[in-house]
């Protein structure tokens, strides 16, 4: 069983149920899951996408407070649903190691999201990681270092250039 392809369909489930509410998620992640049948992990997916649509506020929440500055509804979507899945798995459900968790959304958002996701998804996480109740490991500390140290400096310049109105058209 692929546990990083269930993972992605955790993610895929739960990003559909985001723009339609009134679908089950059960069935939402039950047809995603046909797509891969053999080599998905059912058993971990439909779980996990009945536990975050059921924690959905306290988890939009520990996000919120881990991320002050970016309202949750100025987040995109496919980060907030990476951030989702893993803030479920690292605070509520807590049967995957913190390493794996921060590692997999990472991976995740380097994958699917924008060139800053997996920063922004590192940054967060080690936030909500730190301030939580779990056991502190020093091998997550490195892991969160890691990620930041391997994250590319923004391209574009520390200033801009600005048109003057006559040019703009």
């Amino acid at each position: 069983m692929n546990r990083h392809l269930s993972r992605t369909i955790v993610m895929q489930s739960v990003y559909e149920w985001d723009f339609r509410r009134d679908q089950d998620i059960e069935q939402v992640a039950l047809r995603n899951i046909s797509q891969f049948d053999a080599i998905t992990d059912k058993e971990y997916i439909v779980p996990m996408v009945n536990g975050i649509v059921a924690n959905i506020e306290k988890i939009d929440d520990l996000i919120q407070k881990s991320a002050p500055d970016w309202p949750l509804d100025q987040v995109a979507v496919i980060d907030k649903t990476i951030l989702r899945l893993a803030t479920y798995e690292l605070i509520i459900d807590r049967s995957v190691p913190a390493k794996v968790v921060i590692n997999e959304a990472v991976e995740l958002a380097k994958s699917f999201g924008s060139d800053n996701s997996s920063k922004f998804i590192n940054g967060v996480l080690g936030t909500l990681y730190r301030s939580s109740d779990i056991p502190k490991e020093p091998e997550v500390e490195e892991i969160l270092k890691t990620i930041d140290s391997e994250v590319e400096p923004d391209p574009l310049p520390i200033t801009a250039h600005v048109m003057p109105d006559d040019e703009i058209r």
